[in-house]
């Protein structure tokens, strides 16, 4: 019996995001068993023996009490126990009596499989029976017409990969079975997707501010060519050590530059207690897509950083979002955020303020447009700006001040290092 250890920092449950194992699995010690959210992270949860799994407490998105029973094992079958080849098919029947499918010494498929191996060495469709598959293999699927509960993956828990969509795909395999979908094919599959896990915070998060905060929105076009000059010559001349700039390390260095003359846009507003605690220090939340949903990763002090170090810390915090490995440091205490939407562009926005600061910027796609310069048509590269503040405790006129100040800056870019 193993129950949900103490994962610290106060913390009394915790929500079964994710189970990486099934009943009957033979597992051996620190393999992972189950991801468990809490309040600020996710937690993989490791197995503490080498053994069978016998019975499973929780289903994808109960919460599971720390002390109470989480998974409980059969630990003395040589099954998981002893990791020697094949030669152990004697009179010990445990796996036998039950009706597995086949008694693999360890079914661990860790390696992706060859497209001509994955419709038999893959694992079966995880116990929640939701399909596994981050959003770029969901949107290949989507556009080959495959349904992917029929595809078999080879990730853990059963996630499908694009080597098994890719294999499926040669194999001749389409929704159902049958043969690609035709524009004219009417469809009546309806999905149940239980929001569990992040996405369930993030869900609670975005109710929370929209119902709670008046928000008030505020667009702006910044002609960002001679920004892009500079970016375009930093990067030319950096040496291996430096990492390559976009343009957020400039937009966040100008925003650390220009918030001591806008304090009341750098500020958490606790409403409960009708108090505004404004900032010096400028910690910038960095709003990040990831597979597993969106984080928003902090730099903090981005007023001690120049923009090599603004660019690297930006980078470090994002991948260690993106691949699972940041801290709880590196995901609170941000005092702004900033959310890019630049790489899908778009004219304009809404951005939702991350509560409890009161003000947010929403960066668009620089793109080349025809602008009028001394009666004159040119081209520049021109880049919208969405923001929202918090109209309880910031007043219109104070959020359009520092969308212009910060316009001024990216405009003339020498003022950031002045």
């Amino acid at each position: 019996m193993f129950k949900l250890p103490d994962i610290g920092e106060g913390v009394v449950e915790g929500e079964v995001v994710q189970w990486h194992v099934s009943v009957g699995d033979s597992v051996s010690e620190d393999d992972p068993i189950v991801d468990v959210m809490t309040d600020k992270a996710t937690v993989t949860i490791p197995s503490p023996v080498n053994g069978v799994i016998t019975s499973l407490s929780g289903d994808v998105g109960d919460m599971v009490a720390v002390g109470s029973t989480l998974v409980e094992f059969d630990s003395d079958g040589s099954t998981a126990a002893s990791p020697e080849p094949e030669p152990t098919p004697e009179p010990e029947p445990t796996p036998e009596s039950e009706p597995t499918p086949e008694p693999e010494p360890t079914p661990e498929p860790v390696s992706p499989p060859t497209p001509a191996s994955a419709p038999v060495s893959t694992p079966p469709t995880p116990k929640s029976g939701r399909v596994l598959a981050s959003p770029a293999v969901r949107r290949r699927a989507r556009e080959a017409g495959v349904d992917l509960s029929q595809v078999r993956g080879s990730g853990p828990a059963g996630r499908i990969r694009h080597a098994d969509l890719d294999a499926f795909i040669a194999a001749g395999g389409s929704v159902a079975g049958a043969a690609p979908v035709a524009y004219s094919t009417k469809r009546s599959d309806v999905t149940d997707v239980k929001v569990v896990g992040l996405r369930r915070k993030i869900a609670e998060q975005m109710t929370l501010s929209k119902s709670r905060i008046p928000h008030f929105s505020y667009f702006e076009e910044v002609d960002v060519t001679e920004l892009e000059s500079l970016r375009q010559m930093l990067n030319s001349t950096r040496d291996s050590s430096q990492p390559k700039l976009t343009y957020l390390p400039f937009i966040m260095l100008a925003l650390s530059r220009i918030m001591p003359d806008h304090p009341e846009c750098n500020a958490h507003f606790n409403d409960d207690e009708g108090v505004v605690r404004r900032h010096g220090g400028v910690h910038l939340g960095i709003a990040t897509q990831t597979e597993r949903g969106l984080y928003v990763p902090v730099v903090k002090h981005v007023e001690s950083l120049d923009v090599w170090q603004t660019a690297a810390e930006m980078q470090r915090v994002s991948g260690a979002a993106r691949d699972g490995s940041a801290s709880l440091d590196d995901l609170t205490g941000s005092t702004f955020t900033i959310t890019s939407l630049g790489r899908e562009g778009g004219l304009g926005a809404t951005p939702i303020i991350n509560h409890p600061e009161v003000s947010i910027l929403g960066v668009h796609k620089a793109r080349d447009m025809p602008v009028v310069r001394d009666g004159k048509i040119v081209v520049r590269k021109i880049m919208n700006l969405s923001s929202a503040f918090d109209h309880r405790v910031v007043d219109g006129a104070d959020g359009a001040a520092l969308i212009q100040h910060l316009r001024r800056f990216l405009e003339h870019p020498a003022l950031i290092f002045m």
